[in-house]
Order: structure tokens, then C-alpha cells, then sequence
């Protein structure tokens, strides 16, 4: 839980702060843009909410932190307790942000689909009554994707309790040496009708992304909506090979998609074109590869 005496300076007055235990995962910022920003190192408060959604969004910010970092001086039960509800959050067509992110993961986004033909977690959110009982009324969890090594966090818990087989790469296995479905090699997987595995070597030589019914990519720590830009966005610090990830995001224009869920970073739904000229787009910002070439 947040702490008053460890508010961080840099809060607006008033009723909601973050404190010093922030460890900056932009989970808040991307629930609550009204209110939360990038102060240093710390998201802040840099507006207190002024109507009753802003009030709401701030409360699943603070629900959903991994850490505990944001808090309030009066907490409205009500509000509260209405935010905590509404995990996870519906997307579209039976996708959801799972909320409830994951210390272990830095923080990162998780993901729940439900499908016909079982469904499935897309890494892994922290390990709750409340989502395991959202899990069970679903029909529970078929597989458990990872799309890389940093991003497992409570996953062996959740494929335990429902029986669920963990997908990882090979490169990557040693984070969850007891998966059940291991990918090897660069070459795209179809698991079910649908979906998809795409290796994407780069941010960890075992990134992968899950490509669902040609709409959405689920892109872990490879691809994400850079809010400042306006334009997609993939690692420059914490890569393990740049020339892998340049072939990656360049791979990815093979395919067909209009959502980027990623795990650090925004989420993004654009037309199918306009995707793709911001694939190219960022292949040319960030690698200088000109649009002629692709």
C-alpha cells in the first residue's frame, strides 16, 4: 500500500499521490492519461481527476499498480470497490487487459482472450482469487502464452490450477523450464485456427508475438504505441541483438493486423493500412530503411 510520508514532491495537492516505492511501468499513466504523467523517474499526479470517469480511471490505476505505489489521503469505498470490479477490462471480440499487473513482470500488461476452442492468458497478471474466478466463469484457461523470459510471472500458478499448457520459446525456456509447448527456430507457429506464434528476436532472443485472427497482436516487450510520438515504438536500450529486432518489426509487415497489445506500453488500434505505414514508418525512423525498400 502507498505511503503518505513517501509522497513524491512532484504530486499536484490533493487527494491522490504516488509515492516513492514507483518503479515507473507506465501502468497508470495508460489507465489514467488524465491524471498520471512521466515525472524523472516516478509517474506523479499531475491533475487530480475532476469528474466522476477521471475519479473512476485513477482508482484502476491505483488497483492495478504492481507495486502499491499510488494512494489516496480519503479513499471512497464505493468507487473503490466499482474500480476493482471492472477487472479485466473488456477490449473487443473477447479480448481483455487482465488489470492486476504483475511486480515480477515490471509491471507488464497481461491479457485474457476467450475462444470456442479454449481460452487463453497472454503472459501472466499477478495471481488472483478474483481472476481466477473470471478464468473459471470463462471456462478457464486452455494456454498460457509467453511472449518472453522477463514477462512469466505467476504463469506456472495459473497453468497448475487450470491445467492450462505454457507456450515459451526455446531461447527464452529457461524462465519456465517446465512448459509445455516449446517453439524453436524463426518460423511462424499456428497453434489453433487463428493463432499464431511469430518469433521476434530482439528485445530477448526468445520474443514472440501472438498474431489472433489477423486483428490483434499481442507484441510483449517487441512493439508498443509510443504516446509521445504518436507512432509505434520498439526497444533501444534492453536488446539483445539490434539487427534481429530491425528483421523482426520487419517481418511483421507479413502479416495482418489492427490492434498492438504489448506488455510495456500503449495499446494502439489503427486501420489495417495505416498499421502498416506505421510499421514502415518506424523502420525507417528507427533503422533508416527506406520505404522503397519494403
Amino acid at each position: 500500500m502507498a505511503n503518505l510520508s513517501k509522497r513524491l514532491p512532484t504530486n499536484i495537492d490533493g487527494n491522490l499521490y504516488v509515492d516513492s516505492t514507483c518503479i515507473d511501468c507506465d501502468t497508470c499513466r495508460q489507465l489514467a492519461p488524465a491524471t498520471f504523467k512521466e515525472d524523472g523517474d516516478y509517474s506523479t499526479v499531475f491533475r487530480q481527476p475532476e469528474t466522476a470517469q477521471e475519479e473512476f480511471s485513477a482508482y484502476q490505476a491505483l488497483i492495478a499498480c504492481p507495486v502499491g505505489s499510488i494512494g489516496t489521503k480519503v479513499k471512497d469505498a464505493k468507487v473503490f470497490s466499482e474500480a476493482r470490479a471492472s477487472f479485466p477490462l473488456h477490449i473487443e471480440d473477447g479480448v481483455y487487459y487482465a488489470g492486476f499487473n504483475s511486480e515480477k513482470s515490471f509491471g507488464a500488461n497481461s491479457y485474457f482472450i476467450r475462444h470456442l476452442s479454449g481460452n487463453w492468458l497472454v503472459d501472466s497478471p499477478r495471481y488472483l482469487k478474483q481472476l481466477v474466478r473470471f478464468f473459471e466463469d470463462q471456462g478457464g484457461l486452455r494456454y498460457i502464452f509467453l511472449s518472453h523470459e522477463d514477462d512469466v510471472a505467476d504463469a506456472a500458478h495459473y497453468a497448475k490450477y487450470f491445467g492450462a499448457k505454457r507456450i515459451i520459446h526455446q531461447a527464452d525456456v529457461a524462465a519456465m523450464p517446465d512448459a509445455e509447448r516449446v517453439i524453436d527456430g524463426n518460423e511462424a507457429v499456428q497453434i489453433d485456427p487463428g493463432f499464431v506464434c511469430i518469433p521476434v528476436p530482439g528485445h530477448t532472443a526468445g520474443s514472440m508475438a501472438l498474431l489472433y485472427q489477423n486483428r490483434f497482436l499481442f507484441s510483449g516487450d517487441h512493439l508498443w504505441w509510443d504516446r509521445a510520438l504518436r507512432q509505434l515504438g520498439t526497444p533501444q536500450n534492453l536488446v539483445w541483438d539490434d539487427a534481429q529486432l530491425k528483421r523482426s518489426v520487419r517481418k511483421l509487415l507479413d502479416y495482418a493486423f489492427e490492434w498492438v497489445l504489448p506488455g510495456h506500453g500503449e495499446r494502439v488500434q489503427l486501420p489495417l493500412e495505416d498499421m502498416k505505414n506505421a510499421v514502415r514508418q518506424l523502420l525507417h525512423r528507427r533503422w533508416n530503411v527506406q520505404h522503397s525498400l519494403l
